[in-house]
């Protein structure tokens, strides 16, 4: 599977403005906020590329559902469930 993004990139200092009382209950459990963050981050890009993937994708996915709509699955007449 291909990677989002290089992750033995090196590490940048940013500024960040965020709510206090969120930042301050955070900080109480000691959590880690750059690797928070990071994981955020991560997670929001993954979500964006799969969208973005099946947007450009939905007329081939739609053609695709038609077709087994149509003509049904590769196999059908041999599955057990």
């Amino acid at each position: 599977m291909q990677r989002l993004f290089a992750q033995k990139s090196p590490k940048e200092s940013i500024n960040l403005g965020l709510n206090h009382n969120l930042l301050k209950k955070c900080k109480d459990l000691k959590t880690n906020l750059s690797a928070t963050l990071e994981q955020a981050l991560s997670d929001k890009l993954a979500k964006l590329n799969s969208e973005k993937w099946a947007d450009e994708n939905k007329n081939a996915i739609q053609d695709y559902n038609q077709f087994i709509d149509e003509h049904g699955c590769f196999g059908d007449e041999f599955r057990e469930f």
